[in-house]
């Protein structure tokens, strides 16, 4: 059997319908991006760097926190054990009124801690500043609470839609946020006052569930009886504490970053946020359209043929390492022009391209691991290896530290890059170990 051919690889993978999900959800989100980007622009040109628009993300700093680590954590082991749920013929209806409670359940505590602490942890966190200031962002905030709601049900709804290969409809639905605060910028503003944003984000979340539920319901998807705990929502809640570490975890990484950045001179934060703009951008819209449909394509496959889905996975993994690889390269090779195109405008002179493209040079090296890798997590996801993760995560944590502590000294901003480069690869290689050790297991099992 050949290791690799690459040409069969492609053509086969081109003919699947995965590909062709994934292609659509891709296509959807960089439509849905390209709003957002629009949104960012009005949003900049509208406020500039203003005291509105500060309080306004330090408010949306922690509800978006907590729906990135805990509300996707959660629908992320709910996909695959309600697909076992259905295959094995048990009881979805209870299955789904267990996920609704344990996410309104999860909204509701942080609802009342944020609620009842936010003065105090905003004077911690964000030491200095007026009494007005404070105001302005608790004002924000208790508008933008609601949301944890709202977006906790339209995830489980969402992951309902993926189930069923729906993903136009699920998909479609981050378009309405945007638009909201869009149409509220230009012509609910003054009517709106200080609380235009978090109220048009709000109206974007109101109306984004109102979609997903009238979708689900023409679709039959939404059916609720009396909850009740069995094996498989089980064994969902214990995969919960795990998956949340490794996201919170993961999470952190950034603020690393941040945090060694800001020790070197004025200007580096800026540079890597720009730095690692646009291979993040790629990153996001790839395994936001590979990731929705891989997660219940695997969960789906795991079910019923386990070592097909092993086989799936790698040759899913081939195709993704050496595709991203050769665009990789050739974006390496046009990096400064791009840079220039991107940015080079006003205050961002030439001497910050050749530094932000250089960054972004070295960003694009750990690409094709960081793709491979967040597939592996979908497929770990799965089969409910949230554990492995968690300490995978953890691990890359204290070596993110160790390693920006030393590369930081020699290489200065570029060695907070090296070490990212050099956690993702690891990261990669563990992955990799560990999903090959378990699919000997299953070999073994099968066998």
């Amino acid at each position: 059997m050949k290791f690799l051919d690459l040409k069969n690889l492609v053509l086969n993978f081109s003919k699947s319908t995965v590909l062709k999900n994934i292609l659509l959800v891709g296509v959807i989100t960089l439509i849905v991006k390209v709003f957002g980007f629009y949104k960012e622009i009005l949003v900049a040109s509208t406020f500039g760097l203003s005291v509105l628009l500060d309080t306004f993300l330090i408010a949306i700093l922690i509800p978006s926190f907590i729906q990135n680590v805990f509300i996707n954590a959660l629908k992320n082991i709910f996909i695959p054990n309600y697909i076992i749920e259905q295959n094995n013929g048990g009881n979805t209806s209870q299955f789904q009124s267990v996920i609704y409670i344990i996410t309104l359940s999860i909204s509701s505590i942080f609802f009342i801690l944020i609620y009842f602490s936010s003065d105090y942890f905003l004077i911690k966190l964000f030491p200095g500043h007026t009494f007005e200031y404070y105001e302005l962002i608790n004002n924000q905030l208790f508008y933008l609470l609601p949301c944890l709601f709202l977006w906790g049900i339209n995830s489980i709804l969402s992951g309902l839609l993926e189930i069923e290969n729906k993903y136009f409809l699920s998909s479609i639905s981050g378009v309405f946020s945007p638009i909201c605060i869009i149409l509220c910028l230009f012509f609910f503003k003054d009517a709106l006052g200080d609380m235009v944003l978090a109220i048009s984000m709000l109206i974007g979340a109101i109306v984004s569930l109102i979609y997903m539920i009238f979708i689900s319901l023409k679709n039959n998807l939404i059916c609720l009886k009396k909850p009740k705990l069995n094996a498989n929502s089980l064994v969902m809640l214990k995969q919960l504490p795990p998956k949340v570490s490794s996201g919170l975890l993961s999470s952190v990484n950034d603020f690393v970053d941040q945090f060694f950045a800001a020790q070197l001179t004025i200007g580096s934060i800026a540079a890597m946020n720009y730095g690692i703009k646009v291979p993040s951008l790629i990153v996001s819209i790839v395994i936001m359209a590979m990731g929705n449909v891989l997660l219940p394509y695997f969960s789906r496959l795991i079910s019923t043929n386990l070592l097909d889905a092993y086989n799936q996975l790698f040759k899913i993994l081939k195709f993704v390492f050496f595709t991203s690889l050769i665009i990789s390269v050739i974006i390496i090779i046009f990096s400064n022009e791009i840079t220039s195109i991107l940015f080079e405008r006003n205050q961002f002179d030439s001497d910050d391209v050749l530094i932000v493209s250089d960054l972004q040079k070295l960003a694009f090296i750990y690409i094709p691991f960081l793709l491979c890798t967040l597939i592996l997590v979908r497929f770990l996801t799965s089969i409910n290896k949230n554990k492995f993760m968690a300490w995978v995560a953890f691990f890359s944590l204290v070596a993110n530290i160790i390693l920006n502590s030393i590369l930081i000294e020699k290489y200065e901003i570029y060695g907070l890059m090296l070490a990212t480069i050099i956690i993702h690869i690891f990261s990669f290689i563990f992955y990799v170990y560990f999903t090959h050790k378990q699919y000997r297991f299953a070999k073994l099992y099968t066998n």
